[in-house]
Protein backbone atom coordinates (compact mmCIF):
# COMPACT_ATOMS: atom_id res chain seq x y z
CA UNK A 1 0.00 0.00 0.00
CA UNK A 2 1.18 3.65 -0.61
CA UNK A 3 2.44 5.76 1.88
CA UNK A 4 -0.17 8.28 1.11
CA UNK A 5 -2.89 5.79 2.27
CA UNK A 6 -1.17 4.80 5.35
CA UNK A 7 -0.69 8.74 6.05
CA UNK A 8 -4.44 9.57 5.52
CA UNK A 9 -5.61 6.67 7.57
CA UNK A 10 -3.83 8.28 10.75
CA UNK A 11 -6.23 11.16 10.50
CA UNK A 12 -8.19 11.94 13.85
CA UNK A 13 -10.28 14.89 14.64
CA UNK A 14 -8.18 18.31 15.38
CA UNK A 15 -9.03 21.86 16.63
CA UNK A 16 -7.96 24.30 14.25
CA UNK A 17 -8.09 27.93 14.70
CA UNK A 18 -8.76 30.12 11.85
CA UNK A 19 -8.02 33.62 11.79
CA UNK A 20 -8.50 36.61 9.03
CA UNK A 21 -10.65 38.34 6.45
CA UNK A 22 -13.91 36.46 6.32
CA UNK A 23 -16.36 37.29 3.23
CA UNK A 24 -19.47 35.98 1.67
CA UNK A 25 -19.58 34.52 -1.37
CA UNK A 26 -22.74 34.32 -3.55
CA UNK A 27 -23.47 32.97 -6.68
CA UNK A 28 -25.82 34.21 -9.39
CA UNK A 29 -26.54 31.90 -12.08
CA UNK A 30 -28.58 31.41 -14.97
CA UNK A 31 -29.05 31.52 -18.59
CA UNK A 32 -27.72 33.91 -21.41
CA UNK A 33 -29.86 33.35 -24.59
CA UNK A 34 -29.45 37.07 -26.05
CA UNK A 35 -27.71 40.37 -25.93
CA UNK A 36 -29.17 43.81 -24.55
CA UNK A 37 -30.36 46.05 -27.04
CA UNK A 38 -29.10 49.29 -24.36
CA UNK A 39 -24.86 47.69 -25.10
CA UNK A 40 -22.95 45.21 -26.57
CA UNK A 41 -23.23 42.99 -23.22
CA UNK A 42 -24.82 40.07 -22.40
CA UNK A 43 -27.97 39.58 -20.97
CA UNK A 44 -28.07 36.89 -17.69
CA UNK A 45 -31.51 35.42 -16.80
CA UNK A 46 -31.50 34.81 -13.40
CA UNK A 47 -32.34 31.31 -12.32
CA UNK A 48 -30.81 30.71 -8.82
CA UNK A 49 -29.12 32.80 -6.31
CA UNK A 50 -26.72 31.20 -3.62
CA UNK A 51 -24.66 32.61 -0.60
CA UNK A 52 -21.78 30.50 1.49
CA UNK A 53 -19.00 31.77 3.76
CA UNK A 54 -15.83 33.13 1.30
CA UNK A 55 -11.63 34.26 2.70
CA UNK A 56 -11.22 32.83 5.84
CA UNK A 57 -14.90 31.39 5.95
CA UNK A 58 -14.19 29.19 2.50
CA UNK A 59 -11.30 27.59 4.89
CA UNK A 60 -13.19 26.43 7.85
CA UNK A 61 -15.99 24.82 5.61
CA UNK A 62 -13.21 22.85 3.91
CA UNK A 63 -11.63 22.37 7.67
CA UNK A 64 -14.88 20.96 8.95
CA UNK A 65 -15.71 18.99 5.51
CA UNK A 66 -12.08 17.46 6.70
CA UNK A 67 -13.48 16.42 10.37
CA UNK A 68 -12.05 19.37 11.93
CA UNK A 69 -13.42 21.46 14.65
CA UNK A 70 -13.04 25.03 13.89
CA UNK A 71 -13.18 28.33 16.12
CA UNK A 72 -13.34 31.51 13.25
CA UNK A 73 -11.54 34.62 14.19
CA UNK A 74 -12.23 37.93 12.28
CA UNK A 75 -14.81 40.54 12.01
CA UNK A 76 -17.67 41.13 10.19
CA UNK A 77 -20.36 44.35 9.84
CA UNK A 78 -23.58 45.51 11.20
CA UNK A 79 -24.76 44.20 7.68
CA UNK A 80 -27.19 41.28 6.03
CA UNK A 81 -24.38 40.11 4.69
CA UNK A 82 -22.39 39.86 8.00
CA UNK A 83 -25.51 37.77 9.86
CA UNK A 84 -25.80 35.45 6.62
CA UNK A 85 -22.17 34.96 6.87
CA UNK A 86 -22.64 34.01 11.11
CA UNK A 87 -26.21 32.04 10.34
CA UNK A 88 -24.34 30.04 7.80
CA UNK A 89 -21.03 28.98 9.89
CA UNK A 90 -22.95 28.41 12.98
CA UNK A 91 -24.80 25.85 10.36
CA UNK A 92 -21.90 24.63 10.26
CA UNK A 93 -20.46 23.87 13.43
CA UNK A 94 -18.06 26.48 13.46
CA UNK A 95 -17.19 28.56 16.75
CA UNK A 96 -17.90 32.17 15.90
CA UNK A 97 -18.08 33.75 19.40
CA UNK A 98 -15.35 35.29 18.04
CA UNK A 99 -15.86 36.74 14.88
CA UNK A 100 -16.34 40.79 15.64
CA UNK A 101 -18.34 43.05 14.90
CA UNK A 102 -16.88 46.86 13.66
CA UNK A 103 -18.78 49.87 13.40
CA UNK A 104 -18.16 51.69 9.68
CA UNK A 105 -17.30 48.27 8.61
CA UNK A 106 -19.02 46.16 5.63
CA UNK A 107 -19.04 43.12 5.36
CA UNK A 108 -16.79 42.13 2.32
CA UNK A 109 -19.16 40.46 -0.71
CA UNK A 110 -18.24 38.58 -3.87
CA UNK A 111 -20.72 37.84 -6.28
CA UNK A 112 -19.96 35.89 -9.12
CA UNK A 113 -22.11 35.74 -12.29
CA UNK A 114 -22.63 32.04 -13.76
CA UNK A 115 -23.92 30.86 -17.37
CA UNK A 116 -23.46 27.40 -18.55
CA UNK A 117 -21.19 26.60 -15.74
CA UNK A 118 -19.13 29.68 -16.20
CA UNK A 119 -17.92 32.36 -14.42
CA UNK A 120 -18.41 35.64 -16.81
CA UNK A 121 -18.34 38.31 -14.42
CA UNK A 122 -17.32 39.11 -10.42
CA UNK A 123 -18.69 42.31 -8.67
CA UNK A 124 -17.20 42.97 -5.32
CA UNK A 125 -18.00 44.75 -2.67
CA UNK A 126 -15.59 45.69 -0.44
CA UNK A 127 -12.84 47.74 0.84
CA UNK A 128 -9.72 47.98 3.10
CA UNK A 129 -9.95 49.08 6.52
CA UNK A 130 -7.74 48.87 8.95
CA UNK A 131 -8.32 47.16 12.21
CA UNK A 132 -9.10 49.62 14.87
CA UNK A 133 -6.33 49.78 18.00
CA UNK A 134 -9.29 49.01 20.28
CA UNK A 135 -10.43 45.49 18.91
CA UNK A 136 -6.70 44.82 17.83
CA UNK A 137 -6.17 45.06 21.73
CA UNK A 138 -9.05 42.79 22.49
CA UNK A 139 -8.26 40.31 19.77
CA UNK A 140 -4.66 40.08 21.24
CA UNK A 141 -6.24 40.39 25.09
CA UNK A 142 -8.13 36.73 23.81
CA UNK A 143 -5.91 34.80 21.72
CA UNK A 144 -4.37 32.89 25.25
CA UNK A 145 -7.92 31.50 25.99
CA UNK A 146 -8.90 31.28 22.08
CA UNK A 147 -5.11 28.68 21.91
CA UNK A 148 -6.60 26.52 24.40
CA UNK A 149 -7.35 23.20 22.87
CA UNK A 150 -6.29 23.78 19.74
CA UNK A 151 -3.48 22.00 17.19
CA UNK A 152 -2.81 24.48 14.81
CA UNK A 153 -3.48 28.43 13.43
CA UNK A 154 -4.34 28.44 10.13
CA UNK A 155 -3.69 32.20 9.07
CA UNK A 156 -5.82 33.13 5.99
CA UNK A 157 -5.35 36.55 5.02
CA UNK A 158 -7.04 38.45 1.96
CA UNK A 159 -5.54 42.24 3.01
CA UNK A 160 -8.71 44.01 4.13
CA UNK A 161 -6.97 45.18 6.73
CA UNK A 162 -7.85 42.77 9.73
CA UNK A 163 -4.80 41.32 10.41
CA UNK A 164 -2.27 43.81 11.31
CA UNK A 165 1.38 43.52 11.49
CA UNK A 166 1.24 43.75 15.44
CA UNK A 167 -1.60 41.68 15.26
CA UNK A 168 0.25 38.77 13.14
CA UNK A 169 3.56 39.59 15.65
CA UNK A 170 1.06 38.56 18.60
CA UNK A 171 -0.44 35.78 17.46
CA UNK A 172 2.47 33.98 16.18
CA UNK A 173 4.32 34.71 19.69
CA UNK A 174 1.51 33.14 21.73
CA UNK A 175 1.14 30.15 19.08
CA UNK A 176 5.31 29.62 19.85
CA UNK A 177 5.41 29.44 23.58
CA UNK A 178 2.17 26.62 23.38
CA UNK A 179 4.44 24.90 20.66
CA UNK A 180 1.20 25.38 18.24
CA UNK A 181 2.76 25.58 14.37
CA UNK A 182 0.95 28.08 12.52
CA UNK A 183 0.34 28.58 8.41
CA UNK A 184 -0.14 30.90 6.54
CA UNK A 185 -1.86 31.90 3.53
CA UNK A 186 -0.33 35.39 2.60
CA UNK A 187 -1.33 37.89 0.52
CA UNK A 188 0.91 41.28 -0.34
CA UNK A 189 4.38 42.00 -1.15
CA UNK A 190 5.49 42.24 3.13
CA UNK A 191 6.05 38.62 4.02
CA UNK A 192 8.24 39.87 6.61
CA UNK A 193 4.63 40.22 8.92
CA UNK A 194 4.37 36.71 8.89
CA UNK A 195 7.96 36.56 10.49
CA UNK A 196 8.69 33.09 13.02
CA UNK A 197 5.55 31.42 11.02
CA UNK A 198 5.84 27.16 10.59
CA UNK A 199 4.77 27.55 6.84
CA UNK A 200 4.00 30.01 4.50
CA UNK A 201 2.45 29.34 1.60
CA UNK A 202 1.74 31.50 -1.45
CA UNK A 203 1.38 31.19 -4.98
CA UNK A 204 3.93 31.78 -7.71
CA UNK A 205 3.52 35.33 -8.60
CA UNK A 206 3.04 36.43 -5.15
CA UNK A 207 6.50 34.86 -3.64
CA UNK A 208 8.20 36.58 -6.55
CA UNK A 209 6.30 39.82 -5.76
CA UNK A 210 7.08 39.34 -2.06
CA UNK A 211 11.11 38.45 -2.52
CA UNK A 212 10.90 41.45 -5.48
CA UNK A 213 12.63 39.43 -8.19
CA UNK A 214 11.91 38.98 -11.79
CA UNK A 215 11.01 35.78 -13.43
CA UNK A 216 13.99 35.26 -14.82
CA UNK A 217 15.23 34.53 -11.18
CA UNK A 218 15.17 31.06 -10.26
CA UNK A 219 12.60 29.48 -8.10
CA UNK A 220 15.41 28.08 -5.53
CA UNK A 221 17.19 31.43 -5.17
CA UNK A 222 13.50 33.29 -4.54
CA UNK A 223 12.74 30.70 -2.06
CA UNK A 224 16.46 31.13 -0.31
CA UNK A 225 15.51 34.80 0.02
CA UNK A 226 11.96 34.16 1.50
CA UNK A 227 12.90 31.75 4.09
CA UNK A 228 16.06 33.88 5.25
CA UNK A 229 14.02 37.29 4.85
CA UNK A 230 10.85 36.11 7.36
CA UNK A 231 12.64 33.36 9.85
CA UNK A 232 9.42 30.72 8.70
CA UNK A 233 10.44 27.05 9.05
CA UNK A 234 8.77 26.21 5.42
CA UNK A 235 7.82 27.64 2.54
CA UNK A 236 5.01 25.95 0.21
CA UNK A 237 4.37 27.38 -3.28
CA UNK A 238 1.32 26.69 -4.86
CA UNK A 239 2.34 26.55 -8.48
CA UNK A 240 -1.52 26.35 -10.56
CA UNK A 241 -1.03 23.81 -13.29
CA UNK A 242 2.52 22.92 -12.36
CA UNK A 243 1.74 22.01 -8.27
CA UNK A 244 3.49 22.68 -5.37
CA UNK A 245 7.04 23.39 -4.18
CA UNK A 246 8.06 22.45 -1.07
CA UNK A 247 11.75 24.73 0.39
CA UNK A 248 12.91 24.09 4.06
CA UNK A 249 15.63 26.06 5.50
CA UNK A 250 18.29 23.16 5.03
CA UNK A 251 18.10 24.07 1.26
CA UNK A 252 15.74 20.80 0.49
CA UNK A 253 13.27 21.31 -2.48
CA UNK A 254 10.37 18.76 -3.07
CA UNK A 255 7.92 19.13 -5.99
CA UNK A 256 4.80 17.63 -6.40
CA UNK A 257 3.07 18.03 -9.57
CA UNK A 258 -0.66 18.47 -9.52
CA UNK A 259 -3.70 15.49 -10.32
CA UNK A 260 -6.57 16.74 -11.96
CA UNK A 261 -9.10 15.21 -14.28
CA UNK A 262 -10.13 18.64 -15.61
CA UNK A 263 -9.84 21.83 -15.03
CA UNK A 264 -13.56 23.92 -14.30
CA UNK A 265 -12.47 26.79 -11.84
CA UNK A 266 -9.73 27.21 -9.74
CA UNK A 267 -11.64 29.70 -7.12
CA UNK A 268 -10.80 28.53 -3.60
CA UNK A 269 -8.15 25.89 -4.21
CA UNK A 270 -5.75 27.97 -2.49
CA UNK A 271 -8.40 27.27 0.83
CA UNK A 272 -8.44 23.84 0.16
CA UNK A 273 -4.67 23.65 0.13
CA UNK A 274 -4.57 25.37 3.28
CA UNK A 275 -7.20 23.65 5.23
CA UNK A 276 -5.44 20.11 4.07
CA UNK A 277 -2.05 21.17 4.97
CA UNK A 278 -3.56 22.35 8.69
CA UNK A 279 -5.42 18.72 9.62
CA UNK A 280 -2.34 17.02 8.36
CA UNK A 281 0.53 18.41 9.85
CA UNK A 282 -2.18 18.68 13.19
CA UNK A 283 -2.32 15.32 12.71
CA UNK A 284 1.72 14.65 12.99
CA UNK A 285 2.11 13.86 9.69
CA UNK A 286 4.94 15.05 7.86
CA UNK A 287 4.82 18.02 5.77
CA UNK A 288 6.31 15.94 2.70
CA UNK A 289 3.40 13.86 2.68
CA UNK A 290 0.63 16.50 3.13
CA UNK A 291 1.81 18.63 0.72
CA UNK A 292 0.94 15.72 -1.66
CA UNK A 293 -2.41 15.25 -0.05
CA UNK A 294 -3.04 18.96 -0.42
CA UNK A 295 -2.14 18.81 -4.15
CA UNK A 296 -4.65 16.05 -4.53
CA UNK A 297 -7.18 18.04 -2.85
CA UNK A 298 -6.62 20.97 -4.74
CA UNK A 299 -6.68 18.57 -7.87
CA UNK A 300 -10.05 17.71 -7.00
CA UNK A 301 -11.40 21.20 -6.00
CA UNK A 302 -10.65 22.69 -9.43
CA UNK A 303 -12.82 20.15 -11.28
CA UNK A 304 -15.76 21.93 -9.57
CA UNK A 305 -17.31 25.29 -9.95
CA UNK A 306 -17.02 27.70 -7.54
CA UNK A 307 -15.24 27.38 -3.91
CA UNK A 308 -15.55 23.84 -3.49
CA UNK A 309 -15.48 21.56 -0.50
CA UNK A 310 -13.36 18.40 -0.44
CA UNK A 311 -14.20 16.04 2.34
CA UNK A 312 -12.38 12.49 3.53
CA UNK A 313 -14.45 10.38 1.38
CA UNK A 314 -13.42 12.97 -2.03
CA UNK A 315 -10.18 12.53 -0.82
CA UNK A 316 -10.30 8.74 -0.17
CA UNK A 317 -12.25 7.77 -3.42
CA UNK A 318 -9.30 10.19 -5.07
CA UNK A 319 -6.31 8.01 -3.51
CA UNK A 320 -7.84 4.86 -3.87
CA UNK A 321 -8.12 5.43 -8.20
CA UNK A 322 -4.48 5.94 -8.67
CA UNK A 323 -2.61 2.46 -7.37
CA UNK A 324 -4.33 -0.81 -7.58
CA UNK A 325 -1.83 -1.44 -4.58
CA UNK A 326 -4.39 0.90 -2.64
CA UNK A 327 -7.32 -1.92 -2.97
CA UNK A 328 -5.41 -3.69 0.28
CA UNK A 329 -6.48 -2.58 3.41
CA UNK A 330 -5.50 -3.97 6.26
CA UNK A 331 -7.03 -3.36 9.96
CA UNK A 332 -5.01 -0.44 10.81
CA UNK A 333 -5.88 1.47 7.51
CA UNK A 334 -9.75 0.82 7.50
CA UNK A 335 -10.45 4.48 8.57
CA UNK A 336 -9.65 5.58 4.57
CA UNK A 337 -11.79 2.47 3.43
CA UNK A 338 -14.63 4.06 5.74
CA UNK A 339 -14.37 7.37 3.83
CA UNK A 340 -14.42 5.73 0.65
CA UNK A 341 -17.31 3.82 1.13
CA UNK A 342 -19.79 6.76 2.42
CA UNK A 343 -22.85 6.84 0.60
CA UNK A 344 -22.13 3.69 -1.43
CA UNK A 345 -23.85 0.28 -1.47
CA UNK A 346 -21.66 -2.22 -0.71
CA UNK A 347 -21.07 -6.32 -0.58
CA UNK A 348 -18.63 -8.50 1.19
CA UNK A 349 -17.08 -11.88 0.39
CA UNK A 350 -15.18 -13.59 3.19
CA UNK A 351 -12.46 -16.67 1.99
CA UNK A 352 -9.55 -18.15 2.73
CA UNK A 353 -6.51 -17.65 0.09
CA UNK A 354 -5.47 -21.32 1.08
CA UNK A 355 -7.97 -22.82 -1.65
CA UNK A 356 -6.23 -20.35 -4.37
CA UNK A 357 -8.24 -18.83 -7.28
CA UNK A 358 -10.54 -21.57 -8.52
CA UNK A 359 -12.53 -21.52 -11.37
CA UNK A 360 -15.66 -21.21 -8.72
CA UNK A 361 -14.52 -18.26 -6.81
CA UNK A 362 -13.62 -16.71 -10.19
CA UNK A 363 -17.50 -17.39 -10.87
CA UNK A 364 -18.43 -15.95 -7.36
CA UNK A 365 -16.91 -13.06 -7.92
CA UNK A 366 -18.11 -11.83 -11.00
CA UNK A 367 -21.64 -12.77 -9.90
CA UNK A 368 -21.53 -10.72 -7.42
CA UNK A 369 -20.11 -7.46 -9.87
CA UNK A 370 -22.27 -8.01 -11.99
CA UNK A 371 -25.75 -8.30 -10.19
CA UNK A 372 -25.35 -4.38 -9.84
CA UNK A 373 -22.62 -2.19 -11.05
CA UNK A 374 -22.95 0.53 -8.67
CA UNK A 375 -22.15 -1.52 -6.02
CA UNK A 376 -18.54 -2.29 -4.35
CA UNK A 377 -17.27 -5.31 -3.79
CA UNK A 378 -15.33 -6.31 -0.81
CA UNK A 379 -13.01 -9.21 -0.06
CA UNK A 380 -12.13 -10.03 2.73
CA UNK A 381 -9.42 -12.78 3.42
CA UNK A 382 -9.50 -14.49 7.01
CA UNK A 383 -5.82 -16.36 7.08
CA UNK A 384 -3.45 -14.02 9.04
CA UNK A 385 -0.71 -14.72 6.61
CA UNK A 386 -2.52 -14.73 2.84
CA UNK A 387 -0.44 -16.06 -0.43
CA UNK A 388 1.52 -12.68 -1.88
CA UNK A 389 0.38 -14.19 -5.23
CA UNK A 390 -2.55 -14.40 -4.22
CA UNK A 391 -3.91 -10.85 -3.35
CA UNK A 392 -1.93 -9.21 -6.17
CA UNK A 393 -4.46 -11.43 -8.43
CA UNK A 394 -7.14 -10.79 -6.69
CA UNK A 395 -6.16 -6.70 -7.03
CA UNK A 396 -5.89 -7.13 -10.65
CA UNK A 397 -9.76 -8.03 -11.05
CA UNK A 398 -11.28 -5.22 -12.03
CA UNK A 399 -14.74 -6.84 -10.38
CA UNK A 400 -12.56 -6.46 -6.57
CA UNK A 401 -13.03 -2.85 -5.48
CA UNK A 402 -11.19 -3.69 -1.93
CA UNK A 403 -9.44 -6.52 -0.24
CA UNK A 404 -8.83 -6.09 3.75
CA UNK A 405 -6.70 -8.40 5.24
CA UNK A 406 -5.09 -8.80 8.65
CA UNK A 407 -8.67 -7.54 10.69
CA UNK A 408 -9.25 -9.29 13.50
CA UNK A 409 -12.25 -10.96 12.09
CA UNK A 410 -15.21 -10.83 9.82
CA UNK A 411 -17.53 -9.74 12.19
CA UNK A 412 -15.21 -6.71 13.54
CA UNK A 413 -14.69 -5.38 10.15
CA UNK A 414 -18.86 -6.02 9.76
CA UNK A 415 -19.50 -3.98 12.84
CA UNK A 416 -16.90 -1.14 11.06
CA UNK A 417 -17.67 -0.75 7.88
CA UNK A 418 -22.08 -2.46 7.89
CA UNK A 419 -22.22 -4.17 4.51
CA UNK A 420 -25.33 -3.69 2.78
CA UNK A 421 -25.15 -7.92 1.81
CA UNK A 422 -22.38 -10.24 3.19
CA UNK A 423 -21.41 -13.65 1.39
CA UNK A 424 -18.78 -16.37 2.41
CA UNK A 425 -16.73 -19.45 0.10
CA UNK A 426 -17.54 -23.00 2.03
CA UNK A 427 -16.07 -25.58 0.21
CA UNK A 428 -15.96 -23.95 -3.34
CA UNK A 429 -20.06 -22.85 -3.07
CA UNK A 430 -20.66 -19.28 -2.16
CA UNK A 431 -23.56 -19.25 1.06
CA UNK A 432 -25.41 -15.42 1.85
CA UNK A 433 -25.38 -14.49 5.27
CA UNK A 434 -28.04 -12.57 7.25
CA UNK A 435 -26.92 -10.96 10.30
CA UNK A 436 -24.34 -11.33 12.78
CA UNK A 437 -26.34 -13.93 14.46
CA UNK A 438 -25.21 -16.40 12.08
CA UNK A 439 -21.40 -14.97 11.68
CA UNK A 440 -21.26 -16.10 15.54
CA UNK A 441 -22.52 -19.58 15.18
CA UNK A 442 -22.00 -20.81 11.64
CA UNK A 443 -18.84 -19.53 10.36
CA UNK A 444 -17.16 -19.71 13.36
CA UNK A 445 -13.59 -20.41 11.27
CA UNK A 446 -13.99 -16.99 9.64
CA UNK A 447 -15.10 -14.54 12.42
Amino acid sequence: MVKLIGMFSRFNPVHVLVIGDFMLDTYTTGKVKRISPEAPVSILHVQKEESRPGGAGNVVLNLISLGATVTAVGRIGYDAAGTELIRSLEKEGAYVESLFLQKDFKTPVKNRLIADAQQILRVDFEAVVPIPTDLEQQVIEQLPSLLENVQIVAVSDYAKGFLSPFLLKKLIEVAKERNIPVIVDPKGEDFAKYRGATVIKPNLTEVYAAAKATQETSLDSVAATILKNCDVELLLITRSEAGIALFDRAGHRFDFPVRSKEVKDVTGAGDTVLAMISVALANGIDIRYAAQLANIAAGIAIERLGCARIDLSDMAERLLEYDVDNKVFDEEHLFALQQALQGKRYSVLGLDSAGGMTTALFTSIRKLSCRDAEKKLIIYLSDNNPDEEFVSLLSSLAEVDFIVLKCESLKNLCGIIHPYEVHVIEKDRMVALEGVEKLLTNHAALI
